[in-house]
């Protein structure tokens, strides 16, 4: 956290590819994890004379998340050439949008427990990615050190849509409730599978720091394809951390790019940031402008769901705010939801949902007489059915006839032939030290094979041995 009369302002690009079958604009097939350079062509090879063909479900996909995201869709949207030299770059520029994006103006709700969080969406526009660069030899796996590097052009020309946020982030925190809902957002959305782990996820954190009430922007750092919620938080508190004290020490800061190394917690610099006039963006001549008719952005539109920002909201009222959050982001709502048509209270089903294995969902309806049931049946009964829920289709009765032992008539005798053969952990409980009831509870569930209610036989413990 910045010290207190400093504040952070902090800004997300955050890049996702997008779903399809092939890639931007030509037709070679993408596959996550296939052999290196199998899936290349003269076009994304960038052969002289090729050209490309944009990708209609990619135009689609893009205009479905700019309209969640509540932006304004383009009546002509321009693709432009941006020009920079890399060795993952074959073209020497990347196809991507710049003046006249699909989707810009737009903004993201993000439900706290404080109230909403408003974070403004600049655009959302849709490019080709880079090829992938491996860097080999050396310790670290980074350029920086490496013995050489070879390229990957499979990558090369997958569709992508990058959303840049408004730099209304004022902490690690907000980032990163802003980057999990901006993904479970896409995820159901269906146009991305948006996975970090694979990169199909990376997000570029742009962090500056101010003082509070100071008005404008100071020099920036951008933290470069970050894939990791952990280290986009750490990576921010560690800009924050490292401007803040150059400031204090009345150093400059200079506008750059960085890598975060997370094994040692630290920013190297990389680059001079690279403005829009570096890039010497002008309309690509090979593809005409995008106009979507205005009826099948109206299709787009009437095709999204209730999306999770909503939802959260309204479990929230029933379940707390940060319990309905955690249904939500986690995938385990279905199961959830599942549960509670079958007449299982929400809380209760979200409990169920989040801590029991993953259940095939057309066993919601005999589950929920199993979570009815639970207080009367035994510990092995109630795991045992989730167990096999997990596999295949399961019978409710089957798991209702294994009732726990909850007549205390019944249990007595077994609670007070465990107390007189335990005399030494009865003086320790007796003596102030409770964490020995477990161990009594155990010894009765041993004797009963696991049938005794536990909640009847902490009870009845406790009350034996305050006598």
């Amino acid at each position: 956290m910045p010290a207190a009369d400093w504040e952070a302002v902090i800004g997300l690009e955050v890049h996702a590819h997008l779903k399809t079958r092939t890639k931007m604009f030509c037709r070679c097939t993408l596959e996550y994890g296939a052999a290196e350079n199998t899936s290349t062509c003269p076009v994304c090879l960038a052969h002289p004379g090729a050209l490309p063909v944009p990708n209609e479900r990619a135009i689609e996909h893009t205009i479905t998340l700019g309209l969640a995201l509540g932006c304004e869709i383009s009546e002509h949207a321009i693709f432009a050439r941006k020009n920079y030299f890399y060795p993952d770059l074959p073209k020497g520029y990347q196809i991507s949008q710049y003046e006249a994006p699909l989707c810009e103006h737009g903004e993201l709700v993000v439900p706290t427990a404080d109230g909403d969080e408003r974070v403004g969406i600049v655009r959302a526009h849709l490019e080709e990615d880079a090829a992938k660069t491996v860097h080999a030899g050396g310790a670290t796996g980074r350029s920086v050190g490496a013995d050489y590097s070879l390229v990957d052009f499979n990558r090369g020309g997958t569709p992508l849509v990058e959303i840049v946020s408004a730099p209304d982030i004022r902490s690690a925190d907000e980032a990163d409730r802003y980057l999990r809902l901006l993904r479970q957002t896409i995820v159901e959305l269906g146009v991305s599978d948006a996975e970090m782990e694979k990169g199909t996820l990376r997000a570029d954190v742009n962090v500056s720091v101010r003082r509070r009430g100071e008005e404008g922007y100071r020099p920036r750092w951008e933290l470069k394809n970050m894939n990791s919620f952990t280290f986009i938080r750490r990576g921010i508190e560690a800009a924050i951390r490292e401007q803040v004290a150059a400031y204090e020490r009345g150093e400059e800061i200079e506008q750059s790019t960085y890598d975060y190394d997370a094994d040692t917690d630290r920013l190297t610099v990389h680059r001079s940031k690279e403005e829009a006039d570096d890039y010497r963006y002008f309309p690509e001549p090979d593809l005409v402008p995008v106009e979507p008719p205005r009826e099948l952005v109206e299709r787009l539109r009437a095709a999204i769901g209730e999306l999770p920002a909503k939802r959260i909201r309204g479990y929230g009222a029933e379940i707390g705010h940060e319990r309905a959050e955690e249904l939500v982001m986690t995938g385990n709502e279905s199961r959830a939801t599942a549960l509670v048509e079958h007449g299982v209270p929400l809380a209760t089903a979200a409990n169920v949902a989040m801590n029991e294995p993953a259940f095939r969902l057309e066993n919601a309806s005999e589950l929920a007489k199993i979570v009815s049931a639970r207080d009367t049946l035994t510990r092995e009964a109630y795991t045992a059915a989730f167990a096999a829920a997990v596999e295949g289709v399961i019978a409710a009765d089957e798991y209702l006839a294994q009732t726990s032992l909850s007549d205390e008539s019944a249990l007595e005798p077994v609670i007070d032939a465990v107390l007189a053969a335990n005399p030494e952990q009865v003086a320790t409980y007796r003596g102030g030290k409770e964490g020995v009831l477990g161990f009594l509870v155990g010894q009765v569930m041993r004797e009963t094979g696991g049938k005794a209610d536990p909640k009847v036989v902490n009870r009845l413990l406790r009350e034996r041995l305050r006598g």
